[in-house]
């Protein structure tokens, strides 16, 4: 079952990264909707590793991000945030120019964890670049007597 929060918006959610590295590396959601968050991100030189390939750390940030704010969306009344516990990738191909985008899905929505995957392609044509998991720990407010 979705917890999806209509008080939160896609220029929100931009807003929220605008300081911090995914303002800085460009990041950009683009369509929100239950149970998924569309994102981009321009390709330029800081994303590359000396190599001249596309960092694999850049593709991550971007998928990372895009599930991330997709949990933010979908946090269980009550839940005061979350934290990533794993992630996985596989990277199948990189790009030199132009743009990446991101899907996020939902695979599981529970009140204790969230399991999003995330498919990175090409912007321009649609090849897959990378496929993503990861695993969030919805956290719930201390209670005074555990806090003691």
């Amino acid at each position: 079952m979705s917890n999806f929060r209509l008080d939160i918006s896609v220029d929100a959610l931009n807003e929220r990264g605008g300081e911090y590295l995914p303002g800085y590396l460009g990041i950009e959601m683009v369509e929100l909707q239950p149970n998924s968050l569309r994102s981009r991100m321009p390709v330029k030189k800081l994303h590359f590793a000396p190599n001249n390939f596309l960092h694999a750390a850049s593709v991550v940030a971007l998928a990372d991000t895009t599930c991330g704010y997709a949990t933010i969306v979908h946090l269980p009344e009550g839940a005061e945030s979350f934290t990533t516990i794993e992630l996985k990738s596989n990277h199948l191909g990189t790009v030199t120019e132009g743009s990446i985008a991101c899907v996020a899905t939902a695979q599981h929505l529970g009140r204790n964890t969230q399991v999003w995957d995330a498919v990175v392609t090409d912007e321009a044509s649609g090849r897959k670049l990378a496929l993503f998991r990861c695993t969030q720990m919805i956290l719930w407010p201390r209670s005074p007597k555990a806090a003691a």
